[in-house]
C-alpha cells in the first residue's frame, strides 16, 4: 500500500503559476509510474500529466507547454510545476502512483 500527500494547491489568478508535490510513503519500492489527474466541478476525473520511473514525462493536450512534471526518486515526491493557469485549470488535483490515489488539492483560477 503506497500512501500519497498533495501539497501546494491554493488561489491564484489567470496567468499565475502554482507548484504542486506528493509525497509517497509505504510500499514505495511498487512505484513506477507517478501522476496527476484533475475533477472540475460537475466534471469527470482527468489525467494531467505522468512521469515513468525513468523521468519520461507525457501530458495532456490541455496542458502541454504549461505544465512540467518531475520527480525524484530518491525523495518519493512528485511535482507538478503549472504556469500560465487559466481559468478552466480550476480542480482538485489528485496525485497517483499504482492504484493509490492522494486525497486532492485544490487549484482555483481567477479571472
Amino acid at each position: 500500500q503506497v500512501q500519497l500527500v498533495e501539497s501546494g494547491g491554493g488561489l491564484v489568478q489567470a496567468g499565475g503559476s502554482l507548484r504542486l508535490s506528493c509525497a509517497a510513503s509505504g510500499s514505495i519500492f511498487s512505484i513506477n509510474a507517478m501522476g496527476w489527474y484533475r475533477q472540475a466541478p460537475g466534471k469527470q476525473r482527468a489525467w494531467v500529466a505522468s512521469i515513468t520511473s525513468g523521468g519520461r514525462p507525457n501530458y495532456a493536450d490541455s496542458v502541454k507547454g504549461r505544465f512540467t512534471i518531475s520527480r525524484s526518486n530518491a525523495m518519493n515526491t512528485v511535482w507538478l510545476q503549472m504556469n500560465s493557469l487559466k481559468p478552466e485549470d480550476t480542480a482538485v488535483y489528485y496525485c497517483t502512483a499504482g492504484n493509490s490515489w492522494g486525497q486532492g488539492t485544490q487549484v482555483t483560477v481567477s479571472s
